[in-house]
Parts: C-alpha cells; sequence; structure tokens
C-alpha cells in the first residue's frame, strides 16, 4: 500500500478489475494508464457486445461505459440500451456512464435507473479518480453488509433447523441472541423470568422455551395476572373448596391443572403480597394449599413468568419480594423493545399483512421512522388497521396513519467516563453496572459496543 498521499486509492484500486466500453482506442489507453497506476486491472472492450461478454466471463468490480458509440452518433441510444443490459444481467455492478454529449435529462433518468455517476469528456482524472474510489469502496462495503446477512440468515436457519421457534418472526442480531438462549435454557427445569415492555414479544418468548422443554408435550397454561381481579388471582391459581367464599364451588387452580407440565404467569408484579408468598411457598416445596381447604397438594410445574415492571425497583420500593425475584430469575431473558431493534419492523410489517396486500417503499420509509411506542402489538395492529382501510392492495403511508413526527428521540446515553466508572465500581459485572447506570443490561452492551468498551466480565454464564 502506498504511503503517500494515494494510499487510500491504492487500497481501494488494488485488485480490482474495471471494464471499459468505448469505441476510441486511446480513450481505452487513457483509463488503462490511470486506473493501472494505482494496482486496478483493466479490460477494454470497443463495442457494447464486447463488453457484455467480458462481464459474462470475467468478475468486474466496475463498469466505465461510453455512451455513443456508431460515428456521429450523439442521442446517447447506445449507450442506454447497454446501461439497461448491463443493469438487467448485473444488477450489483456500479456503472459510470461517460460521453461528449451531456444530457442533463438522459443523467437524471440513468441515475435514477441505477447509474452510479455521469461524466462529460473529456473527463477530470481527480474527479473520476474519486467517484471510483467512492464506488469501489462502497460496494465493499456492501458485500460484507452482505456477506453479514447471509451470515446471519444462516444461524437463524440452523437455530430453526434444530428447534421449535414457534413461528417467530426476526432479523435483529438482538432477537437472535434472545431467542437462542431461549432455546438453550429450555432443557434447565428451573423458573425463567421474561423482562420487556408491553407488546414487544415476551409471550412468543416463553412459547419457545416451552416448546423445546421437556415437558413440551405435558399441559402448558397461560395466567394474565393484570387481567384478573386481586381478590380472584389466587383462586385462579391455586384453586378453591366449596363455599370458600360466598358463591364459592370446588374448582381446580391453574397451578394443579399444569401438574407435570408448564405455567406462564404474565404481568407478574400485579401479584399481590399474600400472592407472592404462596408463590414462593409452590417454587420452593411444590406444594400448596386450595383457598378454604387445609389439605395440602403438591404439584410440579415449571413457571414462566414476565412483567413490564422493573422489579428491582419494585424491591427497593417494597411492593415485590426480593426472595420471590431470585427463586424466579435464575434464568432472565430480556427483550429489547422493537425501537432498538429496527431491523424486525419491516420483516414483522410483512408478516402481519393479509394475503394479496404489500407496502410501498414510502410505507417502508415511515415505518422505520415511527418510534414504536407499542412496540410488536402497536405495529400489527397498525398494518391490521391499514389492510381493512386501504384503497388498494398497495398500501402507502396514508393506509398506515401514523402520527407525523414519529422519529425516536435520541437516547440520553451516558458518556465513555460514566460507564468507565460504574463498570469500575461493579468490578466489571455487568447486571450491577447497568442498574447504576438505570439501564438494562442489553442497553449497557450496546452502549458499549458503541464507544468501543470490553470488560472481563461482560457477559457471563449466567447472563448469557
Amino acid at each position: 500500500m502506498s504511503a503517500g498521499p494515494h494510499g487510500s486509492l491504492d487500497a481501494s484500486l488494488a485488485h480490482r478489475t474495471i471494464l471499459v466500453i468505448d469505441d476510441s482506442e486511446a480513450v481505452r489507453t487513457a483509463f488503462e494508464v490511470l486506473l493501472t497506476l494505482h494496482g486496478a486491472r483493466v479490460l477494454g472492450a470497443a463495442t457494447p457486445g464486447a463488453g457484455l461478454a467480458l462481464l459474462a466471463r470475467e468478475r468486474i468490480d466496475l463498469v466505465i461505459q461510453d455512451m455513443n458509440f456508431l460515428r456521429e452518433a450523439t442521442s446517447g441510444a447506445e449507450g442506454i440500451a447497454l446501461f439497461r443490459e448491463i443493469r438487467a444481467r448485473h444488477p450489483l455492478v456500479a456503472i459510470i456512464l461517460l460521453t461528449a454529449w451531456t444530457h442533463l435529462e438522459t443523467a437524471v433518468e440513468l441515475v435514477r435507473a441505477g447509474a452510479a455517476d455521469y461524466l462529460a469528456k473529456p473527463w477530470d482524472d481527480a474527479r473520476l479518480l474519486t467517484s471510483v474510489r467512492n464506488l469501489l469502496d462502497l460496494a465493499s462495503a456492501r458485500a460484507e453488509a452482505e456477506a453479514l446477512r447471509a451470515r446471519s440468515r444462516e444461524a437463524r436457519a440452523s437455530l430453526a433447523a434444530r428447534f421449535d421457534l414457534r413461528g417467530v418472526i426476526y432479523e435483529s442480531e438482538a432477537m437472535h441472541t434472545l431467542v437462542t438462549m431461549a432455546t438453550q435454557v429450555a432443557h434447565a427445569d428451573v423458573p425463567v423470568l421474561i423482562t420487556g415492555p408491553n407488546g414487544a414479544g415476551k409471550e412468543v418468548l416463553a412459547d419457545i422455551v416451552q416448546a423445546n422443554s421437556e415437558r413440551a408435550g405435558q399441559p402448558y397454561l397461560k395466567v394474565n395476572l393484570g387481567a384478573l381481579p386481586n381478590e380472584l388471582i389466587e383462586a385462579e391459581l391455586f384453586g378453591t373448596e366449596a363455599g370458600a367464599f360466598t358463591g364459592a364451588r370446588a374448582r381446580t387452580g391453574r397451578f394443579e391443572a399444569a401438574d407435570g407440565g408448564t405455567l406462564f404467569l404474565d404481568e407478574l408484579a400485579t401479584l399481590s403480597g399474600s400472592g407472592q408468598a404462596k408463590l414462593l411457598r409452590v417454587l420452593q416445596t411444590g406444594e400448596f394449599e386450595r383457598l378454604g381447604s387445609n389439605a395440602t397438594r403438591r404439584t410440579r410445574v415449571r413457571v414462566i413468568a414476565a412483567t413490564n415492571t422493573n422489579l428491582r425497583q419494585a424491591i427497593r420500593a417494597g411492593t415485590f419480594r426480593e426472595d420471590l425475584f431470585y427463586r424466579l430469575s435464575v434464568i432472565e431473558l430480556e427483550v429489547p423493545p422493537l425501537g432498538e431493534r429496527r431491523e424486525d419492523i419491516l420483516p414483522l410489517a410483512r408478516h402481519f399483512l393479509e394475503p394479496g396486500f404489500g407496502l410501498t417503499p414510502e410505507a417502508d420509509a415511515a415505518l422505520l421512522r415511527h418510534s414504536w411506542p407499542g412496540n410488536v402489538r402497536e405495529l400489527h395492529n397498525v398494518i391490521k388497521r391499514a389492510c381493512l382501510l386501504a384503497g388498494s392492495r398497495s398500501i402507502g403511508p396514508a393506509a398506515l396513519n401514523l402520527p407525523a413526527t414519529t422519529a425516536p428521540q435520541p437516547e440520553n446515553e451516558p458518556d465513555r467516563a460514566a460507564v468507565e466508572a460504574a463498570l469500575g465500581r461493579a468490578r466489571g459485572v455487568i447486571a450491577q453496572a447497568a442498574r447504576d447506570l438505570g439501564l438494562s443490561r442489553q442497553a449497557l452492551y450496546r452502549r458499549m459496543e458503541k464507544l468501543g468498551l470490553r470488560t472481563d466480565a461482560s457477559r457471563p454464564a449466567s447472563e448469557t
């Protein structure tokens, strides 16, 4: 690599193949001299047919093509036809258009159709080299990104082939890590605590844990504690004896009905103090009594609990038992909000579309701009409503009916000094440092990655 002012240029052009399609031998030679000086391999073709043949045989990184080939031709029709043929056969190859007869309308039309640049003869060497370097660097970045996406697709496909993922839709690395963790802890017959905001997908994660556990073929019951009056929650969970209260009949509770299987408790933080005590007991001993009965019953149930409440804050406020928290959080899975895993927005939106409907590019852009405070549940409702109310099968931004100002607000993120200080106080323990900073563990990991920070205690086995 050159150490002088052309170092970055030489690095960009080295070992790259550039095809020049021009009927002038002098032009082809000029490009060859200019570009090989910086390490590129240059091929030349005098006709569109010869250029297309070289594209079919060689791996070409960039094409520089003339717009006129026949003597006295000035319309650019041949160049337009060649451009469209290259774009159709080789959609990823960058193309620079070159002509002595510049027509602004033609230039605009072809740039919109995918041309990378449009230069007039005689060209300026410095501008040309800058354009070539930028296009090759962009191509490299796109190739790396595509390779990363390909590896991510392979990893997701491999995971889906080995485990029952219950049809979960995602593309983000954050969700892939979380889903992988869910499959890994599924076989461990211990309680699981799933945290995250409302509508983010906590129940789907619980389904994955249950489906891949040794209890997969056993009863799987779900209780939304937040939807039940406090006075009925304990009866729902533990059952009642006839006469336990006015009008009460003998009734089997969810713990008894789920014996041998799994019980999913959603909105855990709404459980009353006495309910928390009884839940702690059944987790520790497997024992409970129905309301109105002194007879002790036994059950073997795996509990998966979910909450959108910060239970550590609830413990400090005295509304949640610390011993119950530690009993439930042997395995803790934290679902990030949809706004923090934006790669999942469009795949989920397309999954929610009714058959025959599609999203316009403008609708895609509107979905990506929205902050999604209601997470996946909000996205689902927006898409279903759009399908019902849209005037056509092609859904545009108007049909989504999203607020006009929905761009995510910048986070008040701690700076490097604050993160390093918190890690130092916590001796590198991520969970403790995150609590100190008022962040979730996932948010702290993302902040550390952005700042380029690492710690030997990062992601201990209990947190991965």
